[in-house]
């Protein structure tokens, strides 16, 4: 048990988005960054060198070895995150890893379980889920009166060759990459787990999905359709209702857009989401909470997403 005040955590792959969260840690009460673990050794130098982290490790075995490392957040190629989730809860560390966790949900169970026979802390990195514009938009959903419809996009230009996100070796894609954050948000808007869905992928010569779109209907009544690739520009969330539609535009990155509810603006706040994600689980790992997401909603998102992808396949909707 962390006894600073602090929790000491190691990064498993320093690239773009480590980048992005290690500017939020830089302001994270409760976080010290000690360590950075590549295959490439100059590669975690340089980033080590670029954020002020004092330990370089050539190999992720390395750093998982470092007693001064008491959580990793992992953020490599999607086929990596559970075998070096596996190897990190064995080694005794907490770990935050980046979404998706998996398309299969097999391997959700297997590396919870694991978690909680070693007393652990686990957590998927939705980090668009700690920030203050969901919880804004959650605020605000009962004012569009009986939920009919939920649309989420995000899609964004790929024009990078070899990119790891267009491998499927590598568990790429578009719905892994990106659609999986509308599968958060569908099934957070509809609080529950769709009962169906029903796929449509457009595939690169890579075999992977460059766009990806589905349906996904809820006991309770609403369908979410969902939209990502990476051929266009596009982010945004919409819950319709019988009253009123709610709208949140850029609900993932909070880079640009605002909130309308019916013809109404909203003000909404902004924070770094990465800082508050950190924070949580931290927070967690010291005693001082519980993570914001846990065993259910990882279970829940690797269940959709491989469901979106047998539909895909067969053609034929899949009931859950």
């Amino acid at each position: 048990m962390p006894s600073s005040g602090k929790v000491r955590w190691g990064i498993l792959g320093p690239g773009r988005i480590a980048a992005r969260l290690v500017r939020g840690a830089e302001r994270a009460a409760n976080v010290s960054l000690v360590a950075v673990g590549s295959r490439d050794r100059a590669r975690a130098a340089e980033f080590a060198r670029t954020f002020g982290i004092a330990r370089v490790h050539g190999s992720y075995e390395e750093l998982l070895a470092d007693p001064e490392v008491e959580a990793v957040y992992i953020s490599v190629p999607n086929s990596l995150h559970h075998p070096l989730t596996m190897q990190a809860l064995a080694a005794g560390k907490h770990v935050l890893c980046e979404k998706p966790y998996s398309r299969r949900p097999r391997e959700v169970e297997e590396a919870f379980d694991a978690a909680n026979a070693r007393q652990l802390i686990l957590m998927e990195a939705f980090m668009w889920r700690h920030g203050p514009r969901l919880r804004r938009f959650m605020e605000l959903l009962p004012e569009v009166g009986e939920l009919h419809s939920i649309r989420a996009t995000f899609s964004f230009v790929l024009t990078t060759e070899g990119d790891a996100r267009l491998e499927s070796g590598l568990d790429g894609g578009s719905l892994m990459d990106v659609g999986c954050y509308c599968v958060s948000a569908a099934r957070v808007v509809a609080g529950a787990e769709p009962a169906s869905v029903y796929g449509v992928e457009d595939l690169a010569q890579t075999g992977v999905d460059r766009a990806f779109s589905g349906l996904l209907r809820f006991a309770s009544g609403p369908v979410a359709e969902i939209v990502a690739g990476f051929n266009s520009d596009h982010r945004s969330l919409e819950a319709i209702g019988s009253k009123a539609n709610l709208l949140l535009v850029d609900p993932w990155l909070g880079e640009y857009g605002g909130m309308r509810l019916g013809d109404r603006e909203i003000p909404v706040d902004s924070d770094d989401p990465y800082r508050l994600e950190l924070e949580n689980v931290s927070a967690a790992i010291l005693g001082d909470g519980k993570p914001l997401l846990g065993r259910a909603d990882a279970l829940g998102q690797a269940r959709t997403i491989e469901a979106l992808y047998c539909s895909a396949e067969t053609g034929s909707a899949v009931s859950l």
